[in-house]
């Protein structure tokens, strides 16, 4: 009997051809043409930040010119971090997509212990909130990163007890001391504005991870009852809330409805089409936080009915992107990530438009990639990437090898 064997050119060439493939998946799993998700929610991102950027000169301009001699100094500041969470957004964007479970508890263990920072010498205030580290002329928001880690931690959580969240107990353990106990540090810096964030971000979370709606009946009963006393905690707050519940009055002027006041008559100036980008005349001292919480009020007195519809367009597409991810994902921490920053995003735009509008009670929540300040944009953009990332290795057309030659 003859036996043949194939050539060793013939079987190297084979194998080279097999790791030649497999390498061209990994290539286009890491720099493939994006999918229609993935280019919608990067385009969408990167219009409002570029949006926000023009409001933030214009909106900052006279400020930052009493402070430091220059109209630009703020939009430069601004600029620079808009460059660096860009570019941590498109670095997170190519991460391999099982990195992220691994570095949850890092993650959430470095958010926690940057936020108990803000209770020593490094730690300031703002407005009667202690919510800032500063370091070497640098200040940092932890509370910001704290989100973003535990979108992700949160997601890790549930991906692992994906079988078993539909017992109470599996559910909110250990999701809940994890989370109480970040969002409580923030809470002592009295700034209850994240902290609504923050919670609204971990119910959001548990939702689109699949527990029961009425295994979250009884934490956010108890939420609310807690968040009375936490309210008559602080006099600024209860004037604020009483503004917002009786109406303002004469005495309440310079008290707590001088911003929420000054905000509403931008707008109104404003009328169909605005005063034009750069005349809005609640910036010159008027306004507090110009560039920041009110930022929108700025956008319609410049722009008007027009330009603040358009924002609320973005925000309503970026929305509809991120729910698209959702409901088209297979993998749970795809889903669960989505989602907690879909809460996050969205839910903390509504709240801040919703105060400009007078249509809730003054809290002090930055409007996302628009308003001024560079933890909140970078971590936004840090979110984003996570998203991108996570939606890539989700996508059909990523997860499986390429289709054998004929």
């Amino acid at each position: 009997m003859v036996t043949t064997t194939a050539p060793a050119s013939t079987t190297d060439g084979g194998r080279a051809e097999r790791m030649g493939r497999r390498a061209l998946v990994r290539v286009r799993s890491m720099f493939g043409a994006p999918t229609l998700n993935a280019a919608l929610l990067l385009g969408t991102t990167m219009f409002l930040v570029a949006f926000g950027l023009i409001m933030v000169l214009s909106s900052s301009s006279v400020e930052s010119y009493v402070a430091n001699a220059s109209f630009f100094t703020d939009f430069a500041k601004q600029g620079a971090f808009a460059a660096i969470g860009i570019v941590l957004m498109l670095l997170a964007a190519r991460m391999p997509a099982t990195i992220w479970q691994r570095l949850a508890w890092i993650g959430v263990g470095l958010g926690i212990a940057l936020q108990m920072l803000v209770f020593t010498p490094l730690g300031f205030g703002a407005n009667g909130n202690r919510n800032w580290i500063g370091i070497g002329g640098f200040s940092l928001q932890p509370s910001e990163f704290v989100k973003v880690a535990l979108c992700v931690w949160l997601a890790m959580i549930m991906t692992r007890k994906q079988k078993r969240i539909d017992s109470f107990w599996q559910a909110w353990i250990p999701a809940a001391p994890v989370a109480g106990l970040s969002i409580g540090l923030v809470l002592l810096g009295s700034d209850l504005g994240t902290v609504v964030i923050m919670v609204m971000l971990s119910l959001g979370a548990l939702w689109f991870a699949g527990v029961k709606w009425w295994h979250l009946l009884l934490p956010i009963a108890g939420l609310v009852l807690l968040a009375v006393p936490v309210v008559l905690s602080s006099p600024s707050r209860v004037r604020r809330i009483s503004a917002f519940v009786q109406g303002c009055t004469d005495a309440d002027y310079y008290s707590g409805c001088w911003q929420q006041l000054h905000g509403t008559w931008a707008l109104s100036a404003g009328g169909l089409f605005g005063v034009g980008l750069g005349n809005s005349r609640a910036k010159w001292s008027w306004l507090p936080e110009a560039d920041n919480d009110y930022i929108f009020a700025i956008i319609g007195e410049e722009l008007g009915l027009l330009g603040a519809a358009v924002v609320l367009a973005l925000f309503a597409l970026l929305a509809w992107t991120m729910l698209r991810i959702v409901r088209q994902a297979t993998l749970q921490m795809t889903r669960v990530v989505t989602g907690a920053a879909t809460v996050w995003l969205i839910g903390q735009a509504i709240v801040n438009i919703g105060v400009v509008l007078g249509l809730l009670p003054v809290l002090g929540v930055p409007l996302p990639f628009i308003s001024s300040g560079g933890s909140q944009l970078i971590a936004a953009l840090l979110i984003i990437g996570i998203v991108l990332s996570l939606e890539r290795v989700d996508n059909p057309r990523y997860r499986g090898e390429l289709p054998a030659r004929g």
